[in-house]
């Protein structure tokens, strides 16, 4: 697999020059954080004629503090077993930048969370919550802990140990987290009840609540269907629909099931969804109910799709190509990268164009290698960058708090409506802000420019703090 590149050399722009003496110094500051730094260079590099066209960022040092987060808290969280025994975790909670509104983004219990994950994280929201127009900053937490295989009252153990830090730092108006790999319903139920507890509060400090108690109506939905709206408008500006269409979806998780159930609904026919283990590819079209009980209800391997299904093809993790992932060695028109980061190489991104791939949405964070990007940029094909594409969870949870503040709930259709409407909203952001520097395809150089003007100018209209 690819990993992510050092930073470029230097150029004769000075304005890339200025965005690369950041980014070494970054790296000197900040060592070891390769995640960060990829995504840091992904936001920066692009920014070039954006500086050029505006030299007053420079004058304000915006590049310099936007790298930089206004605060980082790391903490321990100590829990027990059900057995008795003592562990220990780290615990997160980065808040990168509050010129738009409070902080606003995910927690993520996964074995892998570091504190370059959660920076890179942090750093994509920024931009990701500026693009939907709503009135939210960034942020990024989580712990590196596994809830696999871990007892409803160990999770709730560790969930309180992680809310009696992590309560301190949080509030309404001040970071408002939510889920993220590997905490859903179940977990935020435990966080928020252990912070009522704690500050003695019934307020909006988190998202993704159960609907009993506070949550919104398609939150669960958001990121998968955004995802998929993304990919339609994309489409549409090129006469082109999903509808009859072959799709490849990575993931089995809560993006690509929903990313999966919206594709059906538009007519489209996903053929793949993958896990840890494996990759399934089923021509006739995923079995949804199946993925949701192997996945969501029972928590089993993938390959127990073939119980039920043993004509479907199940390649296991050893026999991946060497190059990337077998999700993505199958003949399609669009695909939904839902997994992880850096889970599609060039490899794959040639592979993928071979099999007649002319759509990318991604549906999680920063899923393609810079490598991969440069490959689907080359080749002008429609592709939807993470912080534009996977906006729709982040946009929904702040209908949420909306939701909250005024006490209501509203049904379904309004939060649907109000999804899509968002999501249209995005792609006409990035492609309107790419056409302007004479690149109405790049809605990766779109997204960033777009996404760190509103951030900029609001940073700097607040002089500093």
């Amino acid at each position: 697999m690819e990993t992510p590149a050092e930073p470029r050399a230097h150029s004769a722009d000075p304005n890339l020059d200025y965005v690369y003496a950041t980014l070494d110094g970054l790296q000197r500051s900040s060592p070891a954080q390769a995640e960060f730094y990829q995504a840091a260079e992904d936001v920066l590099a692009s920014l070039g004629p954006e500086l050029e066209s505006d030299t007053h960022y420079a004058k304000h040092a915006i590049i310099e503090r936007l790298v930089e987060p206004e605060r980082q808290v790391f903490f321990r969280v100590a829990w027990m077993d059900d057995k008795g025994q003592v562990h220990v975790n780290k615990g997160y909670r980065v808040q990168f930048n509050s010129a738009l509104g409070p902080y606003k983004g995910g927690l993520r219990f996964h074995p892998n969370v570091t504190a370059s994950v959660i920076k890179f994280l942090g750093f994509e929201q920024i931009f990701k919550n500026a693009l939907t127009g709503l009135p939210i900053g960034g942020g990024k937490g989580g712990a590196n802990f596994n809830p696999k295989g871990r007892s409803d009252a160990e999770i709730m153990r560790f969930c309180q140990a992680f809310m009696a830090e992590l309560h301190r730092h949080i509030g309404a108006t001040v970071d408002v987290p939510a889920g993220d790999i590997g905490v859903g319903a179940r977990e935020i139920g435990y966080l928020f009840g252990y912070y009522r507890r704690l500050t003695g509060r019934y307020e909006g400090a988190l998202t993704g609540k159960g609907l009993a108690w506070g949550g919104s109506l398609g939150r669960v939905e958001a990121t998968g269907y955004g995802c998929v709206y993304f990919a339609e408008n994309m489409l549409n500006a090129r006469h082109e629909s999903l509808e009859g269409n072959t799709c490849l979806v990575s993931g089995a998780g809560n993006v690509a099931i929903h990313t999966i159930e919206k594709l059906y609904q538009l007519g489209a026919i996903p053929v793949t969804c993958s896990d840890s283990t494996g990759t399934i590819h089923d021509h006739r079209g995923v079995d949804l109910d199946l993925l949701r009980t192997i996945k969501e209800r029972d928590r089993l391997p993938l390959s127990r799709y073939l119980e039920t299904h043993p004509e479907a093809e199940y390649t296991p993790l050893s026999d991946y190509p060497t190059d990337g992932h077998a999700v993505w060695r199958y003949p399609a028109r669009a695909a939904f990268p839902c997994a992880t980061q850096n889970e599609l190489t060039s490899g794959d991104a040639e592979a993928l164009l071979a099999n007649g791939v002319t759509c990318i949405s991604e549906g999680a964070n920063m899923p393609s290698t810079r490598a991969a990007v440069e490959v689907f940029l080359d080749a002008g094909i429609a592709y939807g960058p993470a912080k534009a594409a996977n906006a729709g969870g982040v946009a929904t949870s702040q209908l949420e708090m909306q939701q909250n503040a005024g006490l209501t709930q509203w049904p379904i259709d309004k939060v649907d409506a109000r999804l899509r409407e968002i999501m249209t909203d995005i792609f006409n952001r990035c492609s309107a802000t790419a056409a302007e520097f004479g690149e109405p395809n790049n809605l990766s150089m779109g997204a960033n420019i777009a996404g760190f003007r509103r951030v900029a100018n609001a940073m700097i209209e607040q002089g500093l703090y």
